[in-house]
């Protein structure tokens, strides 16, 4: 079932309250997927490269972690530690060796980018955003995503939002009945997905259209061809986010706009508690549309 939420700020004003509307709205819907949670934050771009990673035993893996880097680095890695999860800074020279570090010590990179900042796991929206302080955290736009697992295990790893590319990411509610067909194409490609969950698949998808030259409007428009099934996609990207139905609309999807935001929920209750929600045009999403905001 899952639900999905997602808010874009027009303006700064509630930019330092970004974390907290997000984790309220998510909790709202914890009873659509209570597996795992997570939320992706874009925030001020940082002063190089950032990667989110993530370690089942992150007191002995992020031990010394910001040493090793910056040696294998030849620069400077920063390593801000978040629970289980870290976010490196560092210069974008640099990333190949880091990567190959964290590969080494087991390390999980959630997402990379210079904005975005991505933070999931297992258990409920609530006590996700505890663990990780998501209510404290400012920015400009985020998504989340609440989990109910059908078609993969319930990991940290399986859990949304999905990133496949720089500052890009993609939460998704409903199933996709061609993912594994789609798979072993991406997988041709030189796009490979880490985990069996179709979400991965779909973000894959959009990322490798981005690589061939699309915007990521066609790249939307394109999951209506390519992708079979039932699904809303919503896409989180440097500067803005992006909503797409399957043909049918088959999942619940609803949208409010104010002079101060543009909000998507799985159910208008996630949006209830939105600063001037009362007067804001609230409507359900079109199929096979694709609506999308930038700053």
């Amino acid at each position: 079932m899952c639900g999905i939420v997602g808010l874009f700020l027009k303006t700064g004003d509630l930019r330092p309250q970004l974390g907290a509307l997000l984790t309220e709205m998510l909790v709202t819907l914890t009873d659509r997927g209570p597996d795992s949670a997570g939320i992706a934050i874009y925030g001020a771009d940082g002063e190089g490269l950032k990667l989110t990673v993530q370690s089942d035993t992150p007191a002995a893996a992020f031990e010394g972690l910001a040493d090793a880097l910056t040696l294998a680095a030849g620069a400077p890695v920063a390593v801000r530690v978040v629970d289980t999860h870290a976010v490196l800074t560092l210069p974008e020279t640099a990333e190949p060796a880091v990567r190959a570090i964290l590969a080494a010590r087991g390390l999980r990179v959630m997402g990379s980018g210079h904005a975005m900042e991505i933070y999931k796991q297992v258990g409920l929206p609530r006590d996700v955003a505890a663990r990780f302080g998501l209510r404290a955290m400012a920015g400009t736009h985020g998504i989340g995503h609440t989990r109910m697992a059908t078609e993969s295990a319930v990991t940290t790893l399986g859990a949304h939002p999905f990133s496949t590319g720089p500052d890009q990411c993609l939460v998704h509610n409903g199933s996709l009945s061609n993912h594994n067909q789609v798979r072993r194409r991406l997988i041709r490609q030189g796009f490979a997905p880490q985990t069996q969950n179709d979400t991965e698949v779909a973000a894959c998808y959009i990322t490798a259209r981005l690589a061939d030259g699309a915007t990521l409007g066609q790249a939307l428009e394109g999951t209506l061809r390519d992708l079979d099934g039932f699904f809303t996609f919503v896409v989180g990207t440097r500067t803005g986010f992006g909503v797409v139905r399957d043909p049918i609309a088959c999942k619940p999807a609803v949208m409010a706009e104010t002079p101060d935001y543009v909000a998507f929920g799985s159910e208008y209750r996630a949006l209830a508690t939105l600063p001037g929600i009362e007067t804001a045009r609230v409507w359900e999403p079109e199929p096979a549309t694709v609506y999308f905001w930038e700053r």
